[in-house]
């Protein structure tokens, strides 16, 4: 009978670790990690304004409280003032209006080195007037900004308000991207341990900037926009969101 025990004890020895515990690292154009409801993008969108350059990001693990780790290395030259990707990790499928949102608790731990590097580090939040609607608003929290990353605006480098939010007092920017509008929240210095509730980024919005509370929340991404630079490695070690 030892056998049989020694066949099941081996066994629950060799369990493999669950595939959001592995390590994942996506090259090229496109790549994709779904994992505890969230997804985690590759994302080179804008690859096809850089004239030479590449990007790798790697999906390294989310705990059992849906903390994620992850980063990107990359170098990009040509096209300055193209964004060239943007990796990202992403609650989609939110589909809550913003007038049933009590709170979207944040916290974002990142670092970034790099050589002549313009990025950014920015939350990425999508509006759309109806669930299954194309989005209307396009609102971006920018929690890091080098060299000289500038946001869409209609109004240059002069900004719309400078409403404080979540303690910090940030530079509101406004344009066009398409058929969205884009509302740009910039802060005054990096901001490498976030902590926050995006819903108030929300209330200034509905209340000063004539978004509806009837707009639904359809995406809530956070990650890196890359525009040009040399040998930049961008770091998450923890990264929360939840919708209250």
């Amino acid at each position: 009978m030892l056998f049989p025990i020694l066949l099941l004890l081996a066994g629950a020895l060799a369990t493999p670790t669950p595939v959001e515990k592995r390590a994942t690292t996506m090259c090229g154009g496109w790549g994709t990690v779904p994992t505890a409801g969230f997804t985690v993008y590759h994302n080179n969108w804008g690859a096809g304004a850089a004239t030479s350059g590449s990007q790798c990001t790697t999906f390294n693990s989310v705990s059992a409280a849906k903390s994620f780790s992850w980063s990107t290395s990359w170098s990009w030259a040509g096209g300055n003032v193209n964004v060239k990707s943007y990796s990202n990790v992403a609650l989609e499928n939110v589909n809550k209006k913003l007038s049933a949102i009590t709170s979207i608790p944040s916290t974002w731990t990142w670092r970034y080195t790099g050589t002549s590097m313009v990025s950014d580090v920015s939350y990425d939040l999508w509006l759309a007037p109806s669930v299954g609607a194309n989005n209307k608003y396009e609102i971006m929290i920018w929690v890091g900004s080098y060299g000289g990353a500038g946001p869409i605006s209609s109004t240059g480098s002069t900004p719309l308000a400078s409403p404080t939010i979540a303690g910090t007092k940030w530079k509101l920017f406004k344009g066009p991207n398409g058929d969205t509008t884009v509302f740009s929240f910039v802060a005054p210095a990096n901001i490498g341990n976030f902590a926050g509730d995006l819903n108030l980024f929300f209330k200034y919005l509905t209340a000063s900037q004539g978004v509806s509370s009837d707009m639904v929340v359809t995406s809530l991404q956070a990650g890196t926009e890359p525009f040009v630079g040399s040998n930049c490695v961008f770091t998450t070690s923890a990264y929360t969101i939840s919708v209250k």
